[in-house]
């Protein structure tokens, strides 16, 4: 444990929520943050959208920015877990080689994949920003699971599924998890 874990008293780590735009990620990021809360425990959310519209605002969504969007959240989790913090990141991250780069970058044993494991159909009956819509009509290009690809986790960490119930419940389901297994 790092001097600036000892004293926020709690284990550094960080949580990847992986899955299709819709999933359900920042909601169970934000339930599992809550939960974290409560317990007296020190964490913060880094959502997809919120890194796109600053640190990544620069960048489209071809493959080449979406791998470099990814670098770059690793390295700026990578140095909030340095400091001590519980780091729930949220995004897509629809490539296998980047999350596996993300897990290098922040030690393995540090670092927990949740696959938000949400069917396509579902995504898209929810569409809470429309973006499945405008994919589907033309007007939205490289849009994940649309017309780029998405590459599921091998073999995530945590695998959620809808029937596994509500953000909520996620959240108690992996908090419960994390503390089985010695992560926080």
């Amino acid at each position: 444990m790092n001097v600036s874990a000892k004293i926020a008293n709690q284990l550094a780590c960080a949580i990847w929520f992986t899955g299709l735009s819709g999933a359900g990620k920042s909601s169970t990021a934000n339930a599992l943050k809550h939960r974290l809360q409560i317990e007296g425990y020190n964490p913060c959310v880094l959502d997809g959208d919120d890194v796109r519209r600053g640190l990544c605002s620069d960048l489209g969504f071809s493959k080449e920015d979406r791998v470099e969007n990814i670098r770059r959240v690793a390295e700026v989790t990578r140095l909030m877990v340095e400091v001590g913090l519980i780091v729930i990141v949220a995004t897509i991250s629809p490539y296998r080689r980047e999350r596996t780069m993300a897990r290098e970058v922040l030690a393995p044993n540090r670092f927990v994949e949740v696959f938000v494991d949400t069917p396509l159909d579902i995504c898209e009956t929810r569409d809470p920003k429309g973006l499945y819509a405008k994919a589907r009509a033309g007007e939205l290009a490289d849009f994940t699971g649309v017309d780029a690809p998405y590459e599921r986790p091998d073999s995530p960490d945590i695998h959620l599924k809808p029937t596994d119930g509500s953000p909520d419940a996620c959240g108690r389901l992996i908090f419960n998890q994390l503390m089985s297994n010695g992560l926080i």
